[in-house]
Parts: C-alpha cells; sequence; structure tokens
C-alpha cells in the first residue's frame, strides 16, 4: 500500500488542478509521494459527464506525477460534513498515512468547496483518536493523524497565510487544468456556458497566480491558509 507524504483532497476534479497544482508538481520534483482523493465526481456541473470527468482527472493525473487518485464518488453538492462521510475519508487518510493534507479553500463561492475543506479538517482529527474504528478489506486500520492541514486558495479572495512559487511549474500547472477539457472554454463545445467556461475565468486563474507571484518577488505562486501556527526552532526556518 502507497504511503504519502502529501495528499490533497478536493471536493471536485479539476479543484486540485485550479488550486495547487504547481505545489504538487514541485513536491514530486523534490521526490515526494502525492496522490488526490476527488470526493465527488462533478456531476452536477453544467458541463461534461462524470465519466468524462473521471478520464479527464486521470489524464490530469499523469501530468502531475502522482502516486494515487482516487474518487470516492460522494454525491456532488448533497454530501454531507457528517458521520457517514467522515468514516470514509479516515478510511482514506489512514489508508494513506500522509503528512501533511492540501484541502479545499476554507471558504468559497461554491458550497462544496467550504463543505469540503470543514469535512477534511475533522476527517484529518478523527483520523487520529484510536476509539474510531475503521477497516479496509476486513483489517482494522491503526488510527493516524496528519501533521498538517493547509487550504489552497480558489475563486474567492483569501488573505494567504504563506505563498508557493510555483514559477518553474507554471506551464504544467496549465496542462493539468486543460486536462478537462470540457469544463473551460472551448468555442466548439455547444454545451450551456458555465462560470467556469468564460473565456475570462484562465486568465483570471493566471492573474491570481501572478498577484501571489507578486507578493513573493517571483513570477507565479499559489497561496494558502494555515489551521494553527507552524513551530521552529530558528527563525532563519521561515523563508
Amino acid at each position: 500500500m502507497t504511503k504519502l507524504d502529501i495528499l490533497v483532497i478536493a471536493a471536485h476534479p479539476d479543484d486540485a488542478e485550479l488550486g495547487c497544482s504547481g505545489t504538487i508538481l514541485s513536491q514530486v520534483e523534490k521526490g515526494n509521494k502525492v496522490g488526490i482523493v476527488d470526493l465527488t465526481q462533478g456531476e452536477m456541473g453544467t458541463r461534461g459527464t462524470p465519466e468524462l470527468r473521471l478520464q479527464e482527472a486521470d489524464e490530469a493525473a499523469k501530468i502531475l506525477k502522482l502516486s494515487i487518485r482516487e474518487n470516492l464518488k460522494f454525491k456532488d453538492i448533497y454530501f454531507s460534513n457528517d458521520e457517514e462521510h467522515q468514516l470514509r475519508l479516515i478510511e482514506v487518510i489512514r489508508k494513506y498515512r500522509p503528512e501533511i493534507v492540501l484541502a479545499n479553500a476554507v471558504s468559497d463561492r461554491h458550497p462544496d468547496h467550504g463543505k469540503g475543506s470543514d469535512l477534511a479538517s475533522i476527517a484529518c482529527f478523527m483520523s487520529g483518536l484510536r476509539k474510531i474504528e475503521t477497516t479496509v478489506d476486513g483489517k482494522n486500520q491503526e488510527a493516524w493523524r496528519p501533521k498538517h492541514v493547509y487550504h489552497y486558495i480558489q475563486n474567492n479572495h483569501i488573505n494567504p497565510d504563506f505563498i508557493v512559487d510555483i514559477t518553474p511549474y507554471w506551464e504544467d500547472k496549465v496542462k493539468s487544468i486543460k486536462a478537462f477539457k470540457s469544463q473551460f472554454f472551448d468555442p466548439t463545445n455547444q454545451e450551456p456556458a458555465s462560470f467556469i467556461s468564460d473565456p475570462e475565468f484562465l486568465p483570471f486563474i493566471e492573474s491570481r497566480a501572478r498577484e501571489f507571484g507578486h507578493r513573493i518577488m517571483t513570477t507565479y505562486g499559489e497561496g494558502f491558509t494555515i489551521e494553527r501556527h507552524i513551530g521552529v526552532k530558528d527563525l532563519f526556518d521561515l523563508k
């Protein structure tokens, strides 16, 4: 079974690509094992089908060189932060035992993003409670709590607690986003227009990345928020 260094939890296929794929690419290049778990198939989206979204997610996974990608097939829009969904996500966290979890934005335009954020945070904590029993393939799982949970920033403006320089990985980030061909602007697509299929949406993603990059004196960046302060032993750890 693959042990991950970083697990990305995303409400929909393409959330991770839009929010933190540059960071994923940078960590994979460092030799870390990174995986994505999509909570839903995005089946309530205006464009595409669940089957097509899964194919697109597989293509993006190849570009990002992920160690694993799974889809839990929770009901898009209708999933809840309740015991059933918490236990299912705890099983996944204990299965892959990540040191770090990257989760959806704490609040955003799409309600599933905030729900997914809360669900991931609570499941990460609950996963460390040994009296919560879960099994996979008939075997009891050991408790596991990731050391850190960080939240990538999505549509809404949120002031980041830290920014990752993704300048060397920008082109591959864009490729991973465009793997979801059904979702973004395509003049030949006859499906109804959506919020993210607007021709100005991807330029907005670039402008956000340039804004974050500008704040750390580089070209492109991805912003994250943290749930608790990070402890350091030396001021020089704060780079």
